[in-house]
């Protein structure tokens, strides 16, 4: 059998892409699973909302640490032995997170994860290009966010199931296992490849990512997928089920059928928004444009859910999940406007500052919601996620508005040179 025929096999591309992918499962399960077991936490360990929100926005704060010595440690060491050996500090953490009874011992335990999952999707993305030819990489990398899509259905009712059975200390031991079996797939079930050196040193890896940073073109497009795509880490990581809770009036069965919804909403998101921006592009309609009009139509639901229309709940939320996934274009938008050697970091430097805005608003709406007082024991002011998420909605608002202004004064540039 020849190399590309291997190549193309079923058995091969299996052996490739379902360890990475169960890792990038647990990525996202590890990212949402908070939203569903927030009661039991809050209970069990007496954490108000801002306590919560800091203890859950802690992934997102090691996850975005990971993100630029990631590309280097990917380039010498290969996306195996990379993914396989950080997914060990996320089994560890989960175990840590487990038997905790503190909540010092939560955030070392969070955090251990959030740092151990930060390669599984970049570490994948770097196998499949090794891997397989570019034609087939848009439907892999497709079939691979699909498989985080699926990591957040499991993080909605299969938990709230298991939960019925054991409590939230068995959910992460039973994790902590599964997490270090994929960890050992990934590194004895995934091919060997011997790693090409690019011949890049440190110094000229850390003088692109300047070059990124210093760019108008970045700089003009960063902000509202930064504030669109942070928005959703964090609200979906977390916020979603309490406001499920306190402001919808959801038991806990409708809480975990909604959350089951906003998980298929990310999977049909981001299996169909790229197909219809590639769709529409032969009819002269740009994919930012896909991308703008998708983020519009994700701040008018997010102002639905301020407004309080809680008899559309579940829908808005589904709606709210799928649109969601718009500001993702941006990644390919940006890319393609630099250099390809450039392109890498260009996405890990997006990314970097998508988790570091994810983890701020996270724990952000915990404090503001902790500003008003609860007449109601165990639930949250319905006024306190009000103001929250209005906010939030604010910031897409004011960096929408700048990304009119700049691209318009960068359309004006490139015409008069």
């Amino acid at each position: 059998m020849t190399q590309t025929n291997q190549q193309l096999s079923i058995g091969f591309l299996l052996r490739i892409f379902a360890p990475f992918a169960a890792g990038y499962f647990l990525s996202y399960l590890f990212r949402v699973v908070n939203t569903i077991i927030a009661s039991d936490l809050s209970g069990d360990l007496a954490l108000n909302a801002n306590q919560l929100g800091m203890l859950t926005s802690v992934y997102l704060i090691a996850f975005a640490a990971t993100q630029l010595p990631l590309g280097i440690l990917l380039d010498r060491y290969g996306p195996r032995q990379t993914e396989a050996i950080l997914l060990l500090f996320a089994a560890a953490g989960a175990a840590i997170f487990a038997s905790a009874e503190t909540s010092t011992g939560l955030l070392i335990g969070r955090a251990l994860i959030g740092f151990g999952v930060s390669a599984c999707l970049m570490a994948s993305f770097k196998a499949f290009v090794q891997w397989f030819p570019m034609e087939r990489l848009p439907m892999i990398n497709g079939f691979l966010l699909a498989a985080g899509g699926f990591g957040a259905l499991t993080a909605a009712t299969p938990v709230e199931f298991a939960l019925q059975f054991t409590d939230w200390r068995g959910v992460f031991w039973a994790l902590a296992i599964i997490t270090f079996l994929v960890a050992l797939s990934v590194f004895f079930v995934v091919p060997d490849k011997p790693i090409t050196q690019s011949g890049t040193t440190l110094r000229q890896h850390i003088q692109g990512i300047v070059k990124v940073f210093k760019s108008r073109t970045f700089w003009c497009i960063a902000p509202w997928a930064v504030a669109s795509q942070a928005t959703a880490g964090s609200v979906l990581g977390l916020w979603s089920g309490p406001w499920l809770r306190d402001v919808a009036n959801f038991n806990r069965d409708e809480v975990a059928t909604t959350l089951s919804l906003i998980a298929v909403g990310l999977i049909l998101g981001f299996a169909l928004i790229g197909v219809i921006a590639d769709w529409l592009r032969p009819m002269g309609i740009k994919p930012m444009a896909v991308g703008i009009a998708g983020m519009v139509i994700y701040m008018l639901i997010q102002l639905a859910l301020v407004l309080e229309v809680t008899q559309y709940s579940m829908w808005l939320w589904a709606g709210y999940a799928f649109f969601s996934t718009a500001g993702v274009i941006t990644y390919a938008v940006l890319s393609q406007s630099f250099p390809s050697e450039l392109a890498g970091r260009v996405n890990t430097g997006l990314n970097l500052l998508v988790f570091v805005m994810a983890f701020l608003m996270q724990w952000g709406v915990g404090y503001v919601i902790n500003l008003y007082a609860s007449d109601r024991a165990d639930q949250y002011d319905p006024a306190g996620f009000q103001m929250a998420f209005g906010l939030l909605i604010a910031m897409q608002v004011v960096s929408m508005i700048w990304y009119l202004i700049t691209n318009k004064r960068e359309v004006s540039v490139a015409a008069t040179t």
